[in-house]
């Protein structure tokens, strides 16, 4: 009873100290799909200091159904590299989404650089609580001005700044044109097309 009342305590907090971000949350999950990039991540961990580049691969995300995100991406394990798929599910709160389990918490925060988002994670469980910060946007390019309004509203979460990791970008041609291939992607939905089965072609002869 007593594990359950602290469990309900946390999740209270956690919904009254969300209430008072700036930032809007997102309002569609349409507006999410397409394929997006991690630009940064921050962690209670310091992770510069493991001396090793954080990868991030481009997740493609579609909204299968109404309240519902799907994420697909790659994810590196020991040298590996491993398809992943996850989804989660708008809960009552505001901007919030959940874990199918649960235990894991989203908000999706929009921000006023076009095209760009924050996610804050949360793991309110009594068994091991953390929290992380991660700014994803449409192309892979750094933005600074995205990125300071992620430092910000990191710094307002109480993460430590130089925890705060600009990722190395994988999976994608640094040739490609990704506002190009988004409106493709718009254009072909349109027309009934499956996204899965649109095909990038490698370039020869360049």
């Amino acid at each position: 009873m007593k594990s359950l009342l602290l469990t309900v305590t946390l999740f209270v907090l956690v919904a009254v100290l969300h209430a008072q971000d700036d930032l809007p949350f997102l309002s569609e999950e349409n507006e999410l799909s397409g394929v997006l990039f991690i630009k940064a991540t921050v962690d209670q961990r310091n992770l510069a200091k493991k001396r090793r580049p954080v990868v991030m691969f481009p997740h493609r995300v579609t909204c299968p159904e109404q309240g519902t995100l799907e994420i697909r991406t790659t994810v590196m394990s020991e040298g590996q590299c491993i398809k992943a798929v996850f989804r989660i599910q708008r809960t009552e709160e505001p901007g919030q989404y959940t874990t199918f389990s649960g235990q894991m918490f989203y908000y999706i925060y929009k921000l006023p650089v076009k095209d760009h988002y924050i996610v804050y994670i949360e793991n309110i469980s009594l068994e091991k609580n953390f929290q992380r910060g991660l700014l994803i946007g449409r192309c892979p390019e750094e933005n600074l001005e995205a990125l300071e309004e992620f430092k910000n509203f990191t710094q307002r979460k109480g993460f430590l700044q130089e925890n705060i990791i600009v990722p190395e970008q994988r999976g994608k041609d640094p040739t490609e044109n990704h506002k190009a291939l988004e409106e493709f992607k718009k254009f072909t939905e349109g027309k009934g097309f499956l996204q899965e089965n649109i095909i990038v072609p490698k370039q020869r002869g360049q």
